[in-house]
């Protein structure tokens, strides 16, 4: 009798188990198996200086896939900016290009609310480097940047691999950040290697995860608003790119390039 009982519980442990992972379906994914340009179904690109102050000029030929990878490629290669003007103002009004890389987004094209968020990836440490696989709300352009949402699955800058969720409450900034320094992680033999950064977004919180290791949680009820509305009760799309310095990456003086984030694959899981 014992022996039936505990056979029972196991099976009936294994369904519990069976059925949370059934619940997962996948919803949208990019595998990076064709080479050439990016699927033009899945993505569009960011053009010019875009945010941070950062030294890139944005531009489509500095993302290709080749041999199952996406490869967003940063280069040091100093050409005429095409958006310059000689009157203009602003960090973004300067003469010369001096690094060129790309940012792909997902808006207009796949854009969801909730579900398991992973991507497959490699990325740069060398200084200078800021990769990110991020999201924000669809708001964005209609609304000001935080109150959008902004979610950061990845981003890596000066030695620190991060995990951020960041909203706008009361006309302030809020984020939710946690750091985790390279060399704790396991240093140059761990950048060396592929990860799965993974996010699990729900009505009640977001939960930012390393090769299934807990980075970050955050309570989505915390972002909520009288008469405004929760940007994470709300869509949002998705964006990779390979960022080079500005107010955060680090200095790329002396680092050889091209620096290069490579992407095995994206998907997403809602449940059904």
């Amino acid at each position: 009798m014992t022996r039936i009982v505990f056979v029972a519980i196991i099976c009936a442990s294994c369904l519990v188990v069976c059925a949370r992972a059934d619940e997962w379906k996948m919803a949208w994914h990019d595998e990076f198996d064709k080479d050439g340009k990016p699927n033009p179904d899945n993505w569009v690109f960011e053009h010019g200086f875009i945010r941070n102050e950062e030294l890139q000029y944005y531009q489509p030929e500095n993302a290709t896939c080749r041999g199952g990878l996406l490869i967003v490629e940063a280069r040091r290669e100093r050409k005429p900016n095409p958006d310059y003007k000689p009157d203009g103002r602003g960090w973004k009004n300067r003469e010369w290009i001096e690094y060129t890389s790309a940012c792909l987004t997902t808006r207009g094209k796949h854009e969801f609310t909730y579900g398991k968020f992973e991507m497959r990836a490699r990325i740069d440490t060398r200084s200078g480097s800021w990769p990110a696989f991020w999201t924000l709300g669809t708001s964005f352009g209609r609304v000001r940047w935080p109150d959008c949402g902004e979610i950061d699955i990845m981003e890596y800058f000066k030695g620190d691999v991060l995990a951020n969720v960041c909203h706008g409450q009361n006309g302030r900034q809020r984020w939710s950040t946690t750091r985790h320094p390279l060399a704790d992680l396991g240093g140059d033999e761990w950048s060396k290697r592929f990860h799965v950064w993974t996010m699990l977004w729900d009505e009640r919180q977001i939960e930012l995860l390393l090769d299934g290791k807990r980075m970050n949680i955050f309570d989505v009820a915390s972002a909520d608003a009288p008469g405004k509305d929760n940007p994470f009760r709300k869509p949002q799309y998705i964006l990779l790119n390979q960022a080079i310095g500005g107010t955060s990456g680090g200095d790329p003086s002396k680092t050889d390039f091209p620096v290069r984030l490579e992407v095995n694959w994206v998907r997403v899981y809602q449940r059904h």
